[in-house]
């Protein structure tokens, strides 16, 4: 006889962020009302006390300034309980260096859920990865407490940064300038025009009637200056 499969449920792109309140290692949050008019990143992480996890810590704590500057605060979740929280975070702090960056303090909120409540909510566990342990899971969290952004990993593969921090910065963007990003866009790169909404308009494109590069009448860019964007995003460019 064939076990019932359990699924788990998760919010979508575009859904109000699930409300919930937490004890963290920086005290107790609303999230997302806490952080009303700023940018969320709501992240979790399978288990303290394990390399990929302190690796990532490690990683994210060096760059929380950089993430502030762009008007983002950081997140993360475990199922693991507030004081394994604290006595990972002071291990990190103490013992670890990796990838020449040591002496990291975590200064961002780490999440006690040990009920596995918040979890289940944003569906950070997936069965059929672990029914214990929460996936690597990244929420982007708009200034108006909307998902607008969502990654998932597995519980072996270790988040790129890079690409997080791209990925925020190219959201903003998006908003600030009614633009679209094309594929490995970064900050002085041109942008994406959304198509044409009618045969005039289109015809006008192509024949150069419109201050914009099309390769066809669905297919126009623009360029954008990079320091245009980063004045517009970041706090202290």
């Amino acid at each position: 006889m064939e076990t019932q499969q359990e699924f788990t449920s998760m919010p979508r792109i575009g859904d109000k962020a699930p409300e919930f309140k937490a004890v963290t290692t920086q005290g107790e949050i609303n999230f997302p009302g806490d952080y009303k008019g700023k940018w969320a990143i709501l992240f979790s992480h399978p288990a303290d006390f394990t390399p990929v996890c302190t690796s990532e810590f490690i990683t994210f704590a060096s760059l929380e300034d950089k993430f502030n500057n762009a008007n983002c605060d950081l997140v993360g979740l475990s199922i693991d309980g507030l004081y394994s929280h604290i006595a990972w975070l002071r291990s990190i702090k103490e013992k670890i260096e990796y990838n020449g960056m040591k002496d990291v303090d975590v200064k961002f909120p780490l999440i006690e859920d040990i009920t596995m409540e918040i979890a289940k909510k944003y569906g950070m566990i997936q069965p059929n990865e672990d029914t214990t342990k929460a996936v690597r899971a990244v929420f982007f969290v708009d200034p108006k407490g909307i998902i607008r952004t969502i990654i998932y990993y597995p519980l072996s593969l270790g988040r790129n940064f890079d690409e997080l921090y791209r990925v925020l910065i190219a959201l903003q963007t998006a908003d600030a300038f009614d633009v679209a990003t094309p594929a490995d866009w970064r900050p002085g790169d041109d942008v994406i025009i959304g198509p044409a909404g009618s045969c005039g308009t289109a015809k006008n494109r192509m024949e150069g009637k419109e201050d914009m590069n099309c390769k066809d009448w669905y297919f126009c860019s623009k360029p954008l200056d990079k320091d245009e964007v980063l004045n517009k995003i970041l706090k202290s460019h």
